[in-house]
């Protein structure tokens, strides 16, 4: 899967990538509100509706996390990324995530906490050891691209909104698509 961010984004920057880019199934993450970059897109992309929000924090690293009684933590390095597992009695995924150390600056990507495991602090516990991991590799400040659901927890642990980040993806089939905004 092919994903970009545009950090400033401008409509003929957002244009010309939208005319390069002919991956089915790209994504970029534009930091525009969805209403101005529905505007400059091309046809065979859509803007999903699905609101998303910039956001950053100071990277520290913290005292290793408890985990709840039947959870095992599970961390590891591959090509550069960190990721962290939770899992459940018998290895089932309970929780994950990840971050890229990028010099300076990591980022955060796929944390997800799985249905049947919400509401058990396990998000915090990925988010706490992905910021550990950030640090420790030298990165002073995390960014991600958070979820309505998302943007609660994130809030919770001293991350801060840096404004609206939009989704817009390429079409699966280029010869239906309009290039105008999709609802469902």
């Amino acid at each position: 899967m092919f994903r970009h961010v545009l950090p400033e984004p401008d409509e003929a920057g957002v244009r010309k990538l939208c005319e390069a880019i002919t991956v089915p199934g790209a994504w970029l993450k534009v930091l525009a509100a969805p209403e101005d970059v529905a505007g400059w897109i091309t046809p065979g992309w859509t803007v999903p509706d699905d609101p998303g929000f910039m956001m950053f924090t100071e990277l520290r690293a913290t005292a290793a996390p408890v985990l709840p009684e039947g959870y095992a933590l599970e961390t590891g390095t591959r090509d550069g990324v960190f990721r962290v597992r939770v899992l459940a009695a018998g290895g089932t995924p309970a929780a994950r995530g990840q971050i890229a150390p990028t010099g300076r600056t990591a980022v955060v990507d796929q944390v997800e906490t799985y249905p049947g495991h919400q509401r058990r602090g396990l998000g915090r516990i990925v988010m706490r050891t992905l910021q550990t991991a950030g640090a420790e590799a030298g990165a002073t400040t995390g960014v991600l691209g958070a979820t309505v659901q998302g943007r609660a927890l994130y809030r919770s642990l001293g991350w801060r909104q840096q404004g609206p980040l939009t989704g817009i993806v390429r079409s699966q089939d280029l010869r239906r698509s309009s290039g105008r905004r999709h609802r469902s």
